[in-house]
Order: structure tokens, then sequence, then C-alpha cells
């Protein structure tokens, strides 16, 4: 097969050539632009799900969905490290030189460029010249109380949005991310837009827990957001994904082909890249067999081990990997918190530290009280390559405080 005619895009956020199973929920959101557009009320969104299912690839699709209709669009990511105010300011900067040649600068256009001045400097963040002539506006988003700084902010400019007839999309990747008080800002914000009918299409991506963080930020989250949850690939729509691109290259796979790349990817999106883009490499012609799949598996464990599991497992203490070991010496999950701290040898309390710090850092989930989950797919496969056996955890005692001196 010719490599340099390889159709299959792997990587983080790359739209697929075939965009397989999604078209309704891009339709639906194609539908609500349209609605923001025409000042009709629609819920914001919250897309779902574990890592390798395609969100940020839905998400940069719809944002470019939204840049067709002439929408004024801000994508950022929320970082581990950060601060929203950070990421935000220089995207609304943007947004509002944007406006400003539209037509000439407006009433609402030079209060939301003051409202950015303020908020600046409020976060102490630079917001750079914005050369209008115009002095920031006292009393808003001027407090440095980013709950109710943010939702002034984005009422600003979506108003001098409105006075342009366009409107504002934002899109935030990676929300569980955000600190709880960001959260609540950004919560607070869409409904603030929302009661005042304002032109903005708020769509956000992150791992599962996203609902449960949205409505312990604000008790009415449920109600604000949709929640669509992005999931592995129906069989037919993860057979069209695989075979598609290849048919437009004039290839083909035989039909157990097919059904064994849908078996060891378990039809997440990202695994079928993966799958699709290193066993064309690797075939030697087409139509490719089923033993060209088999014969391809070691190459592919072995670049997904150093190239994707890897960067995660790398970011973690020893601790921190002894627990997901534990986790996936009880397989792929969800487990009982109280079985996993029995497999690694511990009470659950001891190491609950551990597993708050896990679910920070993006690695694990709870989807009910008590449970416990991976969020990236097939994780627990590696962690038994990576760490062949398990060992029992012997926590530390700490060392008897010395009496102080008479």
């Amino acid at each position: 097969m010719d490599r340099r005619k390889n159709p299959y895009a792997p990587g983080a956020g790359i739209q697929p050539p075939a965009l397989a199973g999604r078209d309704q929920l891009l339709a639906d959101a194609q539908i609500d632009m349209e609605r923001v557009l025409a000042r009709r009320p629609v819920k914001s969104l919250m897309l779902l799900g574990l890592r390798g299912v395609g969100k940020t690839v839905l998400l940069n699709r719809m944002k470019a969905d939204a840049d067709n209709l002439d929408f004024q669009t801000a994508k950022i990511e929320a970082p581990e490290e950060g601060t929203l105010p950070q990421l935000l300011i220089p995207e609304l900067r943007r947004i509002l030189f944007s406006l400003d040649l539209i037509a000439r600068a407006g009433k609402k256009l030079r209060q939301a460029m003051g409202a950015l001045r303020n908020f600046g400097s409020a976060f102490r963040v630079s917001v750079g010249e914005i050369e209008i002539g115009m002095t920031p506006t006292p009393g808003v988003a001027d407090t440095g109380n980013i709950e109710q700084d943010m939702p002034q902010l984005i009422i600003a400019l979506c108003e001098a949005a409105a006075e342009r007839n366009t409107a504002i999309g934002l899109f935030v990747d990676e929300v569980q991310y955000l600190s709880p008080r960001e959260l609540a800002a950004l919560v607070l914000a869409c409904h603030e837009t929302a009661q005042r009918n304002l032109p903005l299409f708020f769509v956000g991506a992150g791992l599962p827990q996203i609902a449960a963080l949205a409505g312990n930020a604000k008790s009415y989250a449920e109600r604000l957001f949709n929640y669509p949850g992005i999931d592995k690939l129906p069989p037919e729509a993860a057979r069209e994904a695989l075979t598609a691109p290849a048919r437009k290259e004039g290839a083909a796979f035989e039909s157990d082909a097919v059904e064994e790349i849908l078996r060891v990817t378990e039809r997440y999106p990202y695994f079928i890249q993966e799958w699709g883009y290193h066993v064309w490499n690797s075939a030697p012609k087409s139509p490719v067999t089923k033993h060209d799949v088999e014969s391809a598996y070691p190459a592919i464990i072995s670049h997904l081990d150093a190239n994707f599991f890897r960067v995660r497992f790398d970011r973690l203490t020893v601790l921190q990997q002894k627990y997901l070991r534990a986790m996936a010496e009880l397989g792929p999950g969800p487990h009982k918190t109280g079985d996993i701290a029995a497999t690694l040898g511990v009470d659950a309390t001891s190491v609950a530290t551990v597993r708050q710090q896990l679910i920070d850092k993006g690695m694990i989930w709870s989807q009910r009280h008590g449970e416990t989950a991976f969020t990236v797919p097939m994780f627990d496969r590696f962690m038994k390559r990576q760490i062949k056996v398990l060992e029992k955890h012997v926590p530390r005692r700490r060392k008897p405080a010395l009496p102080r001196p008479l």
C-alpha cells in the first residue's frame, strides 16, 4: 500500500476523513446556531465523553460551522495550570477588533472595550492597546470577582455583537480543568445572556464529570445546558469511518479484517484512525486481510504505549501509578472505591487523596458515588503491560515527634 496516499488521520483534535456517526448532533448544533442569529432561545452545549471519542473534533467542527455563519468566535483549551482570564482576554480582544472592522464603533462596542480593559486590569492580564480612544467604564467587570465580572464582560460583548447583527460563539475544551469559580462564572455568564436573549452560542467539551461539576457550580446548570454524551461509534458508523477513506483511494478491507479492527479498537474513533493508519502502512496490497491486521497489532500497541498512553502515565507519582494498576487488576471498570483500595492492600480512606488527585488530573472519574472508572479507554491493559505485577502499597509510618526540650 502506498504510504503517501494513506488517508487516515490519527491525532488530537484532527478531523478524520469520514466523520461518521455524528451527523444528527452536528445538524442540531447548526439549527441552534441559526436560532441564535435569529435571536431565538437555545440551550448551550456541554459535550461529554472519554478520551478518544472525538469531542475536540466535534468542537472544532462546530466552531467552523459557526464561522461559516459569520459568528464572531473564540476557542480556548482550559489548562491544568493557568487561569481563564489569561486565556480568554486575548480571544475576546480579537473579537472586539473584528467587530470594530464591521462598522464604525458604536455605543455598545465602546462599552464592551471598556469592560474588557476593566476585566484585564482586575485580573492583572495585559489587554494590549485598543486604539479606540475610550477610557474604562467604572463599575463594569472591574471588581476582581470572576463570578461577577465574567457575566458583565460577556453581556457587554454580546450586546456589541447584537449592535452589528451578528453573534458570539464561545468554545471551551477540557472544561474539567477550570477551577470551580471559573466554571461557575461561565455558567452564570451563559445564564445571564440567555435571560437577556443575547446572541451567544456556548459549547464546552470535556470528561464525563463535567455535568456534575457544572451542577455543583450552579444548581440551574442542568436546565441551562444540553449534555450530549459522545461515546464509541455504532457498528455501522465505525465501519464507515474505517472503510470510506480507503474507498476514496481505491483500496478496500476484507470484511473479517474490518470486524477485527472494530473488535480491537472497541469502535473508539481515535483508535480506528490509529489502526487504519498503521495497517495501511504495513499491508502489502489491497484488499487488506485479517492476517494483515493481526500482523500489525504488536507495532500498533507499541506505538500507542509510547505515544498515547505513556504520556499520561509519566505525569503520575508512584502511588498514583499503583492506584491505577490496582484498578487495572480488576478490569476495565467501573469499580467500587473500596475494592480498589482492598486490591492495593490499604483502607479506602488512606488513598482518598490519591483518588482525588487522579480525578483532578483527568485520569479517572466517578459516574456514581463510590465508583471509579478510567477516562482513557483500554488504559487498564496498558497498566498491566507497564507494571507486570501489582505490588501492595505499604504506607509509610510517620516518625514519632521528638520531645520538646525543657
